[in-house]
């Protein structure tokens, strides 16, 4: 063997050596900390626990702290309804397709809407189908708020011809 070849195999030795070491040395500390630990829980348990709680207390935290993002959210909107113009009656609180939007005689009925009587469910033309076309024939503001209340005729179906007041949020 030539020098070079020597001096070739023991800088790849050296290296080799190297990035053991650093390897070696990770897994001592490993387990140098968690024989560190089982010690401190044999010697002193009230420690041991009591830090093993703030660390738990502490992920609780950073986990239900969440993010600082404050978008607004985003819900349905009242459009400007006009008078004489034809619309569509759609629940603004019901994903269901086949809820149906509740119409009374007077506006601010709402409130005392009461769902439980099945009178109530059966009556004619007080509970429209979504998507039914309707005539706005008036309009009512109701606690400070414009345009609360929307008294339409329905453009078709058997009620058609019929009146009633409906949330204005539920005419689109």
């Amino acid at each position: 063997m030539s020098n070079e070849e020597n001096s070739n195999q023991t800088e790849e030795a050296v290296s080799a050596a190297a990035t053991a070491a650093p390897a070696n040395d990770a897994k001592t500390a490993g387990a140098n900390f968690l024989s560190s630990l089982l010690e401190l829980k044999e010697k002193n348990p009230k420690v041991f626990f009591g830090a093993a709680g703030a660390v738990v207390a502490l992920l609780v935290i950073v986990m239900v702290s969440g993010g600082d993002d404050k978008g607004e959210l985003q819900g349905p909107v009242m459009k400007n309804l006009v008078v004489g113009q034809k619309y569509v009656l759609k629940s603004a609180n019901a994903y269901d397709p086949g809820a149906t939007v509740r119409l009374v005689p007077v506006p601010g009925a709402m409130e005392a809407y009461d769902d439980t009587e099945e009178a109530d469910r059966s009556s004619s033309c007080q509970h429209i189908a979504q998507g039914t076309p309707v005539t706005i024939l008036a309009l009512q503001d109701m606690y400070g708020k414009k345009n609360a209340f929307a008294k339409v005729q329905m453009d078709e179906g058997d009620c058609k011809g019929r009146d009633g007041w409906a949330l204005g949020i539920d005419v689109q």
